[in-house]
């Protein structure tokens, strides 16, 4: 079942088994108000048990691009297209968010994005391969991000 994510009202339904799950909430808060303000898209997750074929996408982009496989069960993840841009979001139970912006006609502008919530550690299969910046988040707290360029047509 799909849940459009309010964040004007926090909510931490669909993860609660997160132990983070109120950064977590806070996170997922904080893009559904990043979409908001910049596109006018409500953003809406589906359980990870309902979008196999996201998580797929995803799994292939990065370990194609980096032979990256995440340890860390998936809760929920989004999928549309704003404008030229197709993005796809994986919400993890340790507390990762996972995007991937993939502009349809510009292939400079696509990549895999990769935020932790506050509380949590940084993944075994991001640690020594990335450098994270931090960023203020009323809704979220304290976000550590960083990102990757992707190479090849997905």
């Amino acid at each position: 079942m799909s849940y459009i994510v309010d964040f004007n009202n926090v909510s931490t339904v669909g993860l609660e088994s997160s132990p983070v799950v109120d950064a977590l909430a806070g996170l997922r808060a904080n893009e559904a108000r990043y979409f908001m303000n910049k596109y006018k898209h409500e953003f809406t997750v589906i359980p990870a048990s309902e979008s196999r074929e996201t998580l797929d996408y995803m799994n292939r982009i990065l370990k194609e691009e980096r032979a990256i496989v995440f340890a860390a069960k998936p809760l929920e993840t989004s999928r549309f297209q704003v404008e030229n841009i197709q993005f796809a979001y994986a919400f993890f139970e340790d507390g990762l968010a996972i995007n991937v912006m993939y502009s349809v006609d510009d292939p400079k502008k696509r990549a895999v994005g990769f935020k932790l919530s506050e509380g949590m550690e940084i993944p075994k299969e991001l640690v020594e391969k990335f450098k994270f910046a931090r960023q203020k988040s009323k809704l979220a707290g304290t976000i550590r991000g960083s990102f990757f360029v992707i190479k090849k047509e997905y």
